[in-house]
């Protein structure tokens, strides 16, 4: 059985940015149904998931080389660039975000059962513990920041309140998510 550890990645992302194919076609293999679940929760539609994780791939052979293992983990490297792609199109389509928050924990586990789903898991709920922690009000804005990829002015609209506060709010509570995650 294969496992693909944080290490794994690492190290086809490495190659990846040497131009190995055959990495490059293991590291879509292994991480690609992690990053399509991001895209379909942010998107809410197959096709377009489908196209932004076909940039993300781009990318990624394009831009493999410019990871830095000691600033992030591969796989929270490739979800951030996956985000980002995702809150692009979503901004391209001038489509509002939902007026509701997400709920984390109604959200469908779309990855394709990898190895590293264990530790991925376990990060995940702590993260969700984390979230928990905070503000309410913090709570829903960084919710709504990350996954439907609103800006701080939709958000301080929703919110009826200053784009400063919004601003702060999310500052205030991705530090002590921060703060959280590494005790």
């Amino acid at each position: 059985m294969n496992t693909a550890s944080t290490d794994d990645l690492e190290t086809l992302l490495a190659r990846t940015a040497a131009h190995d194919q055959r990495a490059f076609a293991e590291l879509y293999r292994r991480i690609s149904g992690r990053l399509f679940g991001v895209c379909l929760r942010m998107l809410r539609d197959a096709g377009e998931a489908e196209e932004v994780l076909q940039e993300v791939f781009i990318t990624v052979w394009r831009r493999a080389g410019g990871f830095d293992p000691r600033r992030a983990a591969a796989a929270t490297w490739l979800v951030a660039l996956t985000r980002n792609k995702a809150i692009d199109r979503l901004r391209q389509r001038r489509e509002s975000a939902p007026a509701d928050p997400i709920d984390l924990e109604q959200l469908a586990d779309l990855r394709d059962g990898q190895p590293e789903q264990a530790e991925a898991d376990q990060d995940y709920r702590r993260l969700l513990r984390c979230m928990e922690e905070l503000d309410p009000k913090h709570r829903r804005s960084v919710r709504e920041a990350f996954f439907s990829g609103a800006t701080y002015m939709e958000l301080a609209m929703r919110c009826q309140v200053p784009l400063g506060t919004m601003k702060s709010w999310i500052r205030r509570a991705l530090l002590q998510l921060r703060t959280c995650l590494e005790t």
